[in-house]
């Protein structure tokens, strides 16, 4: 997604707005993935039920740790590699997110020192 320059005029609320929705959306779009792709490692691995399997993946991927106690060690080792994964998808989306403000708060920043 291309911003506008730095010696372009704001774009409206309207626009902003939208670009915003976008981001969300994608960032909506990462996490439903994650979930999924949590959700078939423990449902495979663990043979656990999917609704057990969706709450262990968005348990961990919201760092707040597994729910179900893993009984095999490849479910652990998925476990581990994906509560990694988990922080960095933290990260991303957070910067997903908040890109699009950041840019139209330091835009207006720019437009002012040039008044």
């Amino acid at each position: 997604m291309v911003f506008e320059k730095k010696n372009q005029k704001l774009i409206s609320l309207n626009t902003f707005y939208l670009r915003l929705l976008k981001h969300v959306l994608i960032a909506g779009l990462i996490v439903a993935v994650s979930i999924s792709i949590g959700a078939i490692g423990y449902h495979s691995l663990e043979e656990m039920k999917w609704i057990d399997a969706i709450y262990n993946a968005s348990m961990i991927l919201t760092g707040m740790g597994p729910v179900t106690v893993l009984k095999h060690d490849s479910s652990k080792i998925f476990a581990s590699v994906f509560a990694v994964y988990g922080g960095i998808i933290i990260l991303a989306i957070t910067g997903i997110v908040l890109a699009p403000l950041a840019h139209r708060l330091l835009h207006i920043f720019n437009l002012s020192e040039e008044d």
